[in-house]
C-alpha cells in the first residue's frame, strides 16, 4: 500500500526539515512527499531541494495559492498513493514506526480510514508536552456531541476523496472539520482509532492565534454542523467543552 503525505508551506524554513526527517525516517518506504508551496520568501524551497537531491520521492509544487485548504487540495489531485495523510510544516510525526501501524490497522480492519492521538507540543522542544489531544473508538453518535477526531492524524483511503470531495474553500479555517462531518457521517465507511501519539503539533495554529480567528472559527463550526445536519449550539458548545480536558 502506497502512502502519500501532504504538506504545505510558505516560509516554513524554521521546521521544514525537522517534518520532512519524520517522514523519510519510517520504517516504512513506500511513502510519497507532496509538498504544495506558496512561494515561499526564505529557505523553505532550497531546504526540501536538498532532500529531493537524496533521491527522496518528494514532488514540489511552489506558485502562489488561496491559503492553506487550497494547497491541500493541490496536494490531494497529486496524490498517487492508495492512503493519503496530511504533516503540516511544522509536525513532526510521534515515531519512526507509525506509519507502518497506520497501514496494518487498515489491512487488518478493512477500514476506509484511521486517526488516533496528538500531542501540542512547545515550538522550541517537542519533548515538552503543552496540550494532550487523546481520542477514542470511533461511532457516529459522538458527531453529535461535538466530538472529532484530530484532523492531522486522520488517514484516509485515496477512494473517500474521490466519493467525497475535497476542502471546501468556502471555509476559511473549519474546511477540515466540515470535511471530517460529511466522511465520518457515511455509514458505508468503517473508521477505526489506533490508540498511539500519531503527530506532535507544535503550538501557534492559525485557528487560535487571536480574537477575530476563534470567533470566525465558532461561526464556521457552527454551519458545518448545521449545513451537515449534524447537530445544533448543543453540540457546538460540546465540541469547545471537549477541549479543556486535553490541558490536564
Amino acid at each position: 500500500m502506497k502512502v502519500s503525505i501532504i504538506t504545505a508551506t510558505y516560509n516554513s524554513a524554521k521546521y521544514i526539515a525537522s517534518s520532512l526527517n519524520s517522514i523519510f525516517n519510517q520504517d516504512y518506504k513506500d511513502i510519497e512527499c507532496i509538498i504544495i508551496d506558496g512561494d515561499s520568501k526564505d529557505q523553505t524551497k532550497s531546504i526540501i531541494k536538498t532532500y529531493q537531491r537524496k533521491n527522496l520521492n518528494i514532488t514540489l509544487v511552489s506558485e502562489a495559492d488561496n491559503g492553506i485548504y487550497d494547497a491541500l487540495n493541490k496536494g490531494i489531485k497529486l496524490a498517487t498513493g492508495d492512503l493519503i495523510g496530511f504533516v503540516h510544516s511544522d509536525d513532526n510525526l510521534a515515531s519512526p514506526h507509525i506509519i507502518s501501524e497506520l497501514v496494518l490497522e487498515i489491512k487488518e480492519k478493512q477500514a476506509f480510514g484511521v486517526y488516533g492521538d496528538l500531542q501540542y507540543v512547545s515550538q522550541l522542544d517537542t519533548s515538552k508536552l503543552i496540550r494532550d489531544w487523546k481520542s477514542c473508538v470511533f461511532s457516529k453518535s459522538l458527531l453529535k456531541k461535538g466530538w472529532m477526531p484530530p484532523h492531522p492524524t486522520l488517514f484516509l483511503k485515496k477512494e473517500v476523496y474521490q466519493k467525497h470531495g475535497n476542502f471546501n474553500q468556502n471555509y476559511k479555517i473549519s474546511a477540515d472539520y466540515d470535511f471530517m462531518l460529511r466522511v465520518l457521517k457515511d455509514k458505508t465507511l468503517r473508521f477505526v482509532y489506533l490508540p498511539k501519539v500519531i503527530i506532535k503539533m507544535r503550538v501557534g495554529g492559525a485557528s487560535n492565534k487571536d480574537l477575530k480567528n476563534i470567533i470566525q472559527k465558532t461561526k464556521e463550526d457552527y454551519k458545518a454542523i448545521t449545513s451537515n445536519k449534524i447537530g445544533n449550539l448543543v453540540t457546538l458548545f460540546l465540541k469547545n467543552y471537549s477541549k479543556f480536558k486535553q490541558f490536564f
